[in-house]
Protein backbone atom coordinates (compact mmCIF):
# COMPACT_ATOMS: atom_id res chain seq x y z
CA UNK A 1 0.00 0.00 0.00
CA UNK A 2 1.32 3.43 -0.89
CA UNK A 3 2.05 5.82 1.93
CA UNK A 4 0.40 9.22 1.48
CA UNK A 5 2.00 12.33 3.00
CA UNK A 6 1.07 16.01 2.71
CA UNK A 7 3.63 18.27 1.09
CA UNK A 8 3.86 22.02 1.35
CA UNK A 9 4.90 24.67 -1.13
CA UNK A 10 6.56 27.85 0.08
CA UNK A 11 5.16 30.98 -1.51
CA UNK A 12 7.76 32.91 -3.55
CA UNK A 13 9.80 35.55 -1.77
CA UNK A 14 11.66 38.56 -3.10
CA UNK A 15 15.21 38.09 -4.32
CA UNK A 16 18.14 38.76 -1.98
CA UNK A 17 21.88 39.09 -2.42
CA UNK A 18 23.78 38.14 0.77
CA UNK A 19 26.69 40.33 1.83
CA UNK A 20 28.46 37.38 3.47
CA UNK A 21 30.10 34.45 1.67
CA UNK A 22 27.74 32.01 -0.01
CA UNK A 23 25.91 29.59 2.31
CA UNK A 24 26.95 25.98 2.46
CA UNK A 25 26.21 23.71 -0.49
CA UNK A 26 27.69 20.23 -0.71
CA UNK A 27 27.42 19.10 -4.32
CA UNK A 28 23.69 19.52 -4.66
CA UNK A 29 20.94 21.89 -5.78
CA UNK A 30 20.26 23.51 -2.38
CA UNK A 31 22.25 25.99 -0.27
CA UNK A 32 21.40 26.64 3.36
CA UNK A 33 22.15 29.44 5.84
CA UNK A 34 20.85 30.63 9.20
CA UNK A 35 19.62 34.22 9.46
CA UNK A 36 19.59 36.26 12.68
CA UNK A 37 16.27 38.06 12.17
CA UNK A 38 16.87 40.54 15.00
CA UNK A 39 20.14 41.69 13.44
CA UNK A 40 18.94 41.30 9.86
CA UNK A 41 21.96 39.34 8.66
CA UNK A 42 22.95 35.86 7.55
CA UNK A 43 25.18 34.21 10.12
CA UNK A 44 28.63 33.40 8.85
CA UNK A 45 29.52 29.72 8.98
CA UNK A 46 32.92 28.44 10.10
CA UNK A 47 34.64 25.10 9.51
CA UNK A 48 35.58 23.00 12.51
CA UNK A 49 35.75 19.35 13.51
CA UNK A 50 34.65 18.29 10.04
CA UNK A 51 31.46 20.37 10.12
CA UNK A 52 30.14 23.90 9.56
CA UNK A 53 29.25 26.02 12.59
CA UNK A 54 27.39 29.28 13.19
CA UNK A 55 27.35 31.43 16.32
CA UNK A 56 23.87 32.31 17.55
CA UNK A 57 22.76 34.63 20.33
CA UNK A 58 20.28 33.59 23.00
CA UNK A 59 16.88 35.30 22.69
CA UNK A 60 17.31 36.17 19.00
CA UNK A 61 14.83 34.95 16.42
CA UNK A 62 16.31 33.15 13.44
CA UNK A 63 15.29 31.70 10.09
CA UNK A 64 16.58 28.82 7.99
CA UNK A 65 17.27 30.30 4.56
CA UNK A 66 17.13 27.88 1.64
CA UNK A 67 18.28 28.55 -1.91
CA UNK A 68 17.23 26.26 -4.76
CA UNK A 69 19.92 26.91 -7.36
CA UNK A 70 18.60 24.31 -9.77
CA UNK A 71 16.22 24.71 -12.75
CA UNK A 72 13.81 22.16 -11.25
CA UNK A 73 11.57 21.80 -8.22
CA UNK A 74 12.99 20.06 -5.17
CA UNK A 75 11.55 18.77 -1.89
CA UNK A 76 13.38 19.82 1.28
CA UNK A 77 12.73 17.97 4.55
CA UNK A 78 13.83 20.29 7.38
CA UNK A 79 15.12 19.04 10.73
CA UNK A 80 15.76 21.39 13.68
CA UNK A 81 17.32 19.83 16.79
CA UNK A 82 16.35 16.43 15.38
CA UNK A 83 12.67 17.40 15.02
CA UNK A 84 10.74 17.78 11.75
CA UNK A 85 9.90 21.50 11.56
CA UNK A 86 6.49 20.82 9.97
CA UNK A 87 5.11 17.75 11.73
CA UNK A 88 6.98 17.81 15.05
CA UNK A 89 7.99 14.15 14.64
CA UNK A 90 11.49 12.81 15.21
CA UNK A 91 13.00 13.87 11.91
CA UNK A 92 13.43 11.36 9.09
CA UNK A 93 14.06 12.01 5.36
CA UNK A 94 10.88 10.10 4.43
CA UNK A 95 8.65 12.71 6.07
CA UNK A 96 6.80 15.77 4.83
CA UNK A 97 8.74 18.84 3.72
CA UNK A 98 8.77 22.06 1.73
CA UNK A 99 8.78 22.21 -2.07
CA UNK A 100 10.91 24.95 -3.61
CA UNK A 101 10.37 26.19 -7.15
CA UNK A 102 13.31 26.55 -9.58
CA UNK A 103 15.63 29.33 -8.47
CA UNK A 104 13.56 30.09 -5.37
CA UNK A 105 14.86 31.44 -2.09
CA UNK A 106 12.73 30.86 1.00
CA UNK A 107 13.07 31.69 4.70
CA UNK A 108 11.63 29.13 7.11
CA UNK A 109 10.96 31.20 10.22
CA UNK A 110 9.47 28.71 12.67
CA UNK A 111 7.75 25.51 13.69
CA UNK A 112 4.70 25.10 11.47
CA UNK A 113 1.40 25.29 13.35
CA UNK A 114 -0.96 25.49 10.35
CA UNK A 115 -0.90 26.49 6.70
CA UNK A 116 -0.98 30.13 7.79
CA UNK A 117 1.05 30.28 10.98
CA UNK A 118 4.36 29.27 12.57
CA UNK A 119 5.88 29.51 16.06
CA UNK A 120 9.12 31.43 15.64
CA UNK A 121 12.54 29.77 15.80
CA UNK A 122 14.33 31.43 18.72
CA UNK A 123 17.81 30.71 20.05
CA UNK A 124 17.10 29.54 23.60
CA UNK A 125 18.78 27.70 26.42
CA UNK A 126 19.06 23.95 25.81
CA UNK A 127 16.50 23.26 28.54
CA UNK A 128 14.12 25.81 27.01
CA UNK A 129 14.30 24.32 23.52
CA UNK A 130 11.27 22.71 21.92
CA UNK A 131 13.16 19.42 21.62
CA UNK A 132 13.99 19.35 25.34
CA UNK A 133 10.51 20.40 26.40
CA UNK A 134 9.09 17.49 24.41
CA UNK A 135 11.55 14.98 25.89
CA UNK A 136 14.01 14.81 22.95
CA UNK A 137 17.23 16.61 23.99
CA UNK A 138 19.77 14.35 22.25
CA UNK A 139 20.16 16.32 18.99
CA UNK A 140 20.05 19.94 20.17
CA UNK A 141 22.26 22.35 18.25
CA UNK A 142 21.92 21.12 14.67
CA UNK A 143 19.82 22.15 11.65
CA UNK A 144 19.71 19.84 8.66
CA UNK A 145 17.94 19.24 5.35
CA UNK A 146 17.36 16.21 3.15
CA UNK A 147 16.76 17.14 -0.50
CA UNK A 148 14.84 15.12 -3.09
CA UNK A 149 14.54 15.44 -6.86
CA UNK A 150 11.14 15.29 -8.53
CA UNK A 151 10.26 12.15 -10.47
CA UNK A 152 8.32 13.93 -13.18
CA UNK A 153 7.67 17.35 -14.60
CA UNK A 154 5.38 19.46 -12.45
CA UNK A 155 1.77 19.89 -13.57
CA UNK A 156 -0.22 22.93 -12.44
CA UNK A 157 -3.43 20.98 -11.72
CA UNK A 158 -3.85 20.49 -7.93
CA UNK A 159 -3.54 16.85 -6.86
CA UNK A 160 -4.08 16.13 -3.18
CA UNK A 161 -2.40 12.73 -2.98
CA UNK A 162 0.93 11.32 -3.86
CA UNK A 163 2.74 8.12 -3.00
CA UNK A 164 6.38 7.28 -2.42
CA UNK A 165 8.00 5.65 -5.46
CA UNK A 166 9.64 2.23 -5.39
CA UNK A 167 13.23 2.03 -4.14
CA UNK A 168 15.94 3.57 -6.31
CA UNK A 169 17.44 0.99 -8.66
CA UNK A 170 21.00 2.04 -7.85
CA UNK A 171 22.11 0.19 -4.72
CA UNK A 172 25.20 2.37 -4.62
CA UNK A 173 23.08 5.53 -4.24
CA UNK A 174 21.13 3.92 -1.40
CA UNK A 175 24.31 2.95 0.41
CA UNK A 176 25.71 6.47 0.01
CA UNK A 177 22.53 8.00 1.44
CA UNK A 178 22.59 5.60 4.40
CA UNK A 179 26.23 6.49 5.02
CA UNK A 180 25.39 10.21 4.99
CA UNK A 181 22.57 9.69 7.49
CA UNK A 182 24.86 7.72 9.81
CA UNK A 183 27.49 10.44 9.46
CA UNK A 184 25.02 13.12 10.59
CA UNK A 185 23.63 11.03 13.45
CA UNK A 186 27.16 10.29 14.66
CA UNK A 187 28.03 13.95 14.93
CA UNK A 188 24.79 14.64 16.78
CA UNK A 189 25.53 11.93 19.35
CA UNK A 190 29.02 13.35 19.98
CA UNK A 191 27.73 16.88 20.65
CA UNK A 192 28.72 17.96 24.16
CA UNK A 193 27.12 20.57 26.41
CA UNK A 194 25.58 22.92 23.81
CA UNK A 195 24.81 26.42 25.06
CA UNK A 196 21.92 27.00 22.65
CA UNK A 197 18.79 25.22 21.49
CA UNK A 198 15.78 26.28 19.40
CA UNK A 199 12.75 27.47 21.33
CA UNK A 200 9.06 27.51 20.39
CA UNK A 201 8.56 31.27 20.06
CA UNK A 202 5.72 33.68 19.38
CA UNK A 203 3.23 32.95 16.60
CA UNK A 204 3.48 34.79 13.29
CA UNK A 205 1.88 34.58 9.87
CA UNK A 206 3.56 32.34 7.31
CA UNK A 207 1.37 30.99 4.52
CA UNK A 208 1.93 27.85 2.46
CA UNK A 209 -0.30 25.54 0.43
CA UNK A 210 -0.47 21.85 -0.43
CA UNK A 211 1.08 20.71 -3.67
CA UNK A 212 1.87 17.49 -5.51
CA UNK A 213 5.42 16.17 -5.49
CA UNK A 214 6.55 12.68 -6.45
CA UNK A 215 10.03 11.80 -5.22
CA UNK A 216 12.42 10.41 -7.80
CA UNK A 217 13.84 7.98 -5.21
CA UNK A 218 13.47 6.97 -1.59
CA UNK A 219 16.90 8.37 -0.81
CA UNK A 220 17.82 12.07 -0.75
CA UNK A 221 20.16 13.37 -3.42
CA UNK A 222 21.68 15.80 -0.92
CA UNK A 223 21.98 16.10 2.87
CA UNK A 224 23.24 19.24 4.62
CA UNK A 225 23.64 20.20 8.22
CA UNK A 226 24.75 23.27 10.18
CA UNK A 227 25.75 23.07 13.82
CA UNK A 228 25.03 26.12 15.97
CA UNK A 229 26.21 27.21 19.39
CA UNK A 230 27.23 30.32 21.32
CA UNK A 231 30.31 32.24 20.15
CA UNK A 232 31.96 31.44 23.48
CA UNK A 233 31.50 27.70 22.99
CA UNK A 234 32.77 27.86 19.42
CA UNK A 235 35.94 29.61 20.56
CA UNK A 236 36.37 26.96 23.27
CA UNK A 237 36.25 24.34 20.50
CA UNK A 238 39.03 26.16 18.67
CA UNK A 239 36.69 27.49 15.98
CA UNK A 240 37.52 31.02 14.89
CA UNK A 241 34.53 33.35 15.22
CA UNK A 242 34.83 36.69 13.41
CA UNK A 243 32.84 39.25 15.37
CA UNK A 244 33.05 41.70 12.46
CA UNK A 245 30.38 39.66 10.63
CA UNK A 246 27.77 40.95 13.06
CA UNK A 247 25.88 44.20 12.71
CA UNK A 248 26.59 46.98 15.26
CA UNK A 249 24.52 47.20 18.41
CA UNK A 250 23.69 50.89 17.90
CA UNK A 251 20.13 52.21 17.40
CA UNK A 252 18.35 51.00 14.26
CA UNK A 253 15.26 52.57 12.73
CA UNK A 254 13.90 49.20 11.55
CA UNK A 255 15.22 46.54 13.92
CA UNK A 256 12.38 44.04 13.41
CA UNK A 257 10.23 42.86 10.53
CA UNK A 258 7.13 42.12 12.59
CA UNK A 259 5.33 43.46 15.66
CA UNK A 260 6.04 41.14 18.65
CA UNK A 261 3.51 40.28 21.33
CA UNK A 262 3.66 42.51 24.43
CA UNK A 263 5.11 41.09 27.66
CA UNK A 264 2.74 39.06 29.81
CA UNK A 265 1.22 40.96 32.74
Amino acid sequence: MKRLLPLLLILPLAGFTPALPAPMAEDGPVRMALVDRDRGTELRSYPGQGQRWVAGERGHRYAVRLYNDSPRRVLVVLSVDGVNAISGENADPSQTGYVLNPGQRADITGWRKSQDEVAQFVFSSPSGSYASRTGRPDNIGVVGVAVFDEARRWRPEPILRRGLPPPAPAAQAEAAADASASHIEGYARRAQAPALGTGHGAREQSSVRDTEFERASRNPIQMLQLRYDSARNLRARGILVDSSSRLPRGPQAFPNRYVPDPPAR
